[in-house]
């Protein structure tokens, strides 16, 4: 089926068999406009379209599966292990919609790949930030589940990003990443007209003495449903913007997604690894 047929299919309302989870008889998703076996198990999620093939140009093979709304999905194999790339748009909802409706046609694994404010000294324009958790400062996530639940990343999954990482030797960080819903006050940045309430001037000062590493927009969202689903899921993003010294640049966009592919080659041997050891998690001593 091609993307225009695709884009047709999700269109044609009387085609969908249920209201609770829209989806054709074939199994297209409503929003993502793909169905099983369009998709691997292991999934990068940018929030950019436009990062898609920038993302699977770096692999052996890829093909485009689909292109509606803001999700563009193209599937391929990295160094032989099936791959995918979904992008989600921005912030909570939208990625939302992503991970249940690839989860609903057979992915379990997902990295979010992506850009990033860093709010700690020494981290520089282009360097990545492996996220081990999330504040959760948006609000799809406290749909799903009461506000102590954490948003942790899987240790395998992140684990995989650091040791694909120092395979690449790119510099990394590792921290605990704040989510919002707001790219303007909610992370601290002055609204129009010099509005600019106490919350959102303090945000920084407060995150900082927290030893919170970075803003973005997405990972607690995606680290809260792969913890409720039992899917694994990390994250890593590259800085664009330095709030400590106010500079701004978009670097490290092509290392993110580098590292993201390669974690997907690594965790797919652990995987391996696992299954001939019988055990359901990875650790060192299963290398032998």
């Amino acid at each position: 089926m091609t993307q225009t047929q695709l884009k047709k299919v999700v269109a044609m309302g009387e085609k969908f068999i249920s209201a609770e989870r829209p989806q054709t008889e074939e199994g297209y998703q409503y929003h993502i406009a793909c169905k099983p076996g369009d998709v691997a198990r292991y999934v990068l999620l940018p929030g950019d379209p436009e990062r898609v093939p920038k993302i699977s140009s770096l692999w052996d093979e890829a093909k485009e599966i689909a292109f509606h709304r803001e999700y563009r999905t193209h599937t391929g194999k990295y160094k032989g292990v099936p791959i995918s790339v979904t992008s989600t748009g921005i912030g909570g909802p939208s990625t939302a919609i992503a991970v249940e409706e690839l989860a609903a046609i057979g992915a379990d694994t997902f990295i979010r790949v992506g850009s990033t404010g860093a709010i700690q000294p020494g981290m520089e324009i282009g360097d990545l930030i492996i996220a081990k958790a999330a504040v959760r400062l948006e609000g799809t996530s406290k749909q799903y589940v009461r506000v102590e639940y954490p948003a942790v990343a899987d240790l395998e999954v992140t684990l995989a990003l650091i040791e694909a990482a120092e395979t690449l030797g790119v510099r990394y960080h590792i921290g605990i990443t704040a989510s919002t819903d707001s790219f303007y006050l909610g992370q601290g940045r002055p609204g129009l007209n010099g509005y600019f309430p106490s919350f959102a001037r303090n945000i920084l000062d407060d995150l900082r003495q927290a030893r919170v590493t970075n803003f973005e927009m997405e990972a607690a969202t995606l680290f809260t449903l792969a913890n409720i689903y039992g899917l694994r899921a990390g994250c890593v993003c590259a800085v664009f913007a330095n709030r400590v010294t106010n500079e701004f640049g978009k670097a490290g966009e092509k290392e993110a997604a580098m590292v993201a592919s390669e974690a997907v080659k690594i965790l797919a041997e652990w995987d391996e690894e696992k299954e001939k050891a019988g055990k359901k998690v990875w650790f060192p001593g299963l290398r032998g």
